[in-house]
């Protein structure tokens, strides 16, 4: 035994003292690793449509009914299935209502604690007593326990668990004791959640989506371009700041800065009646949705047309900054001709739709003016000084990355950037070339140094990357040739307006294509998959989101109501457990409300991806790795011990 192992050892001794207390951990283990795999559930692109992302966490996609189904089966009708789901996922609401309707509470307490007590046994039937004691709400974590556990020693065990259900309706704690049970089914039903990336903008509500993700048990992220941006903003950065407010403006979420994050947007709002008030705004039309207050239509538009001419300017001046970037061309305030009304474009002319720019030197079209610049300087506070977004931001690069090695699979929400004949694109960074895992894991690097490093240089340098992963040609997470928001707005022509994807979403099929990509980040060809979203698949056009014959899956199915009309559905999730993978196709969700009201799940078709030959336990699993490792410490402490090398304590 060498040095470094008997330190191992001494520190593994620490925690377990003898041969009993070592042996009795590698029964433990042991038996960890024979259990079967947790499910992992996997969502992409929900763009801040925060009622569907909560449905489609608290009903597993599908999990929660296949559950119901497997323990019930034949021996209630599909109306109860139905209320007991609902219950499942609405307790609170659920129970108001039927404390409303229902006429003897006393037998509907009884009837709904024994189905959920039912369904707390099956579903916590595939964790260790230890994992669901700590899954276990604290107020009833003792009668939980005791309801769902087996005891041999007791002869009439009937009557053991009506007694304690019994005494729980007689001392009013039924309705409690029921929203807790159901938090842990829904708990218990899921494992782990992988976030593939795009979390904000579009939809009302990612604060409220990031509060709940900062509660869950166990997830992880991939960054998407527009978790990117927003945490750009959230460092400071100027360019990043003006996009994420444009977009709240495009899509009338303002209240999502003001009354989500705290940010004020007075001086902007200032700013735009002073200087945008006699100004056509009428191309900076607002998307709006029903909670949109349309008293503020005339201001938010100017607030949006302030905004955009502030994003062309700040992106202008970080494209001077880095000629490396290779991004010129989208420099178009400096390509149009203010006397003719015209834009050079790729080499083409096109009409303006709007002209109306008071705040645009045509000799210097990127300075911006003393008040664009106090204006900048004033919402930069504001982000910076925004105690939840930092909160949510600091949380997306404690459990994020561009991408995540689980289990066999490798997931990212973009691309891997590629040549037409399939070789991966080589991108420059800072003076170097880079392509593969060596982009992805550089540009990480100055992501992270753009929120976190103390150096001023330092940190500048990690921002303009952070806005270059958000919308830069050579982004992974990007994989386009340009973003063309000047385009949308100014240029009526839809060939101005296309954005090219990256070869990459041609080659999909190729298995050559795939093969390199998973080589590449070290995973074993065989069983392996990539899972990604950013791009939504049009399944109403016959688009399928498997590829590659199931190697690859795209899981962008438009969450965001903005896409629904494009793909004919309302968002692809995938579930993986212990028998297979498969793939879930949502449905448009009316609201909670009405799922409550109604007992109304969201209609899903549900597609087996794979079927794993044999059921996959913990030990296939990449925390079954680590348990086997373990494993092997504990053996040698026990060799250590019977020999003598380190003493028992």
């Amino acid at each position: 035994m060498d040095e470094r192992d008997k330190r191992v050892l001494k520190i593994l001794a620490k925690q377990y003292k003898n041969v009993a207390a070592a042996s009795t951990e590698i029964i433990n283990l042991q038996s960890i690793l024979n259990l079967p795999k947790g499910t992992e559930h996997f969502l992409t692109d929900i763009h801040g449509e925060n009622e569907q992302f909560n449905h489609v966490l608290k009903n597993g996609s599908g999990s929660v009914r296949r559950k119901i189904d497997e323990e019930f089966g034949n021996t209630i009708s599909d109306r109860d299935k139905r209320s007991l789901a609902t219950l499942i996922y609405y307790p609170e609401e659920k129970l108001e209502i039927v404390q409303q309707q229902e006429d003897n509470m006393e037998d509907w307490y009884k009837i709904s604690l024994h189905r959920l007590v039912q369904m707390t046994m099956h579903v916590a039937s595939k964790y260790t007593r230890s994992k669901v004691r700590k899954a276990l709400p604290g107020d009833f974590a003792y009668v939980i326990e005791e309801l769902i556990t087996e005891k041999e020693e007791i002869q009439d065990k009937e009557a053991y668990y009506n007694e304690i259900i019994h005494t729980i309706i007689r001392i009013g704690r039924a309705p409690q004791f029921i929203v807790a049970l159901s938090h842990l089914i829904q708990r218990l039903v899921i494992d782990h959640l992988h976030i593939v990336g795009d979390i904000y903008d579009r939809g009302p509500g990612p604060h409220i989506i990031m509060d709940t993700l900062c509660a869950y048990h166990s997830v992880d992220v991939q960054w998407g371009n527009h978790d990117m941006v927003w945490m750009g903003a959230a460092s400071g950065h100027l360019a990043c700041i003006a996009n994420v407010i444009r977009m709240a403006a495009r899509y009338g979420n303002l209240a999502t800065l003001e009354d989500g994050y705290g940010i004020n947007l007075l001086p902007l709002a200032t700013f735009a009646m002073e200087v945008y008030g006699d100004t056509n705004c009428d191309v900076f039309r607002i998307r709006y949705n029903t909670d949109y207050n349309t008293k503020d239509l005339d201001l938010d538009m100017k607030m949006h047309k302030a905004m955009a001419i502030l994003q062309f300017k700040l992106e202008g001046q970080l494209i001077l900054r880095h000629p490396e970037f290779g991004m010129e061309e989208r420099n178009l305030l400096s390509r149009i001709d203010y006397g003719k009304g015209t834009v050079c474009i790729g080499g083409k002319t096109y009409r303006m739709l709007d002209m109306d720019f008071p705040t645009i030197d045509p000799q210097n079209p990127y300075q911006l003016t003393e008040e664009e610049s106090q204006v900048m300087v004033r919402l930069q506070q504001a982000f910076l000084g925004s105690e939840k977004l930092q909160r949510h931001v600091r949380f997306l690069y404690a459990k994020g990355s561009l991408y995540k090695i689980y289990n066999g699979n490798l997931l990212y929400h973009g691309c891997m950037p590629m040549n037409p004949d399939g070789s991966f694109a080589s991108v420059q960074i800072y003076g170097r070339q880079y392509k593969g895992k060596a982009l992805y894991d550089i540009l990480e690097y100055y992501a992270r140094r753009g929120y976190y490093a103390k150096d001023a240089s330092e940190r500048a340098d990690g921002q303009d990357i952070i806005w270059y992963i958000w919308a830069g040609k050579g982004s992974p997470v990007f994989g386009k040739e340009k973003m063309a928001t000047f385009e949308a707005y100014f240029v009526e022509e839809k060939e101005a307006r296309k954005e090219r994807k990256n070869p990459y979403y041609q080659l999909l099929d190729r298995e050559e294509t795939v093969n390199a990509i998973l080589q590449e980040f070290g995973l074993d060809l065989k069983g392996a998959h990539i899972i990604n979203g950013h791009v939504p698949v049009e399944q109403i056009h016959g688009e399928s989101p498997v590829k590659c014959g199931g190697k690859l899956l795209i899981i962008d199915g438009g969450f965001s109501k903005a896409y629904h009309q494009k793909t004919g559905i309302a968002g692809y999730t995938l579930v993986c457990n212990s028998r297979g993978m498969r793939l879930v196709a949502h449905e448009y969700f009316e609201s909670a409300a009405a799922a409550v009201s109604k007992e109304s799940d969201i209609l899903s078709d549900s597609v087996e991806v794979e079927t794993f030959a044999r059921r996959k336990l913990v030990a296939d699993t990449d925390i079954g790795r680590e348990i086997k490792e373990n494993i092997r410490d504990l053996e040698k402490l026990l060799e250590a011990y019977r020999e003598g090398t380190i003493m028992e304590g």
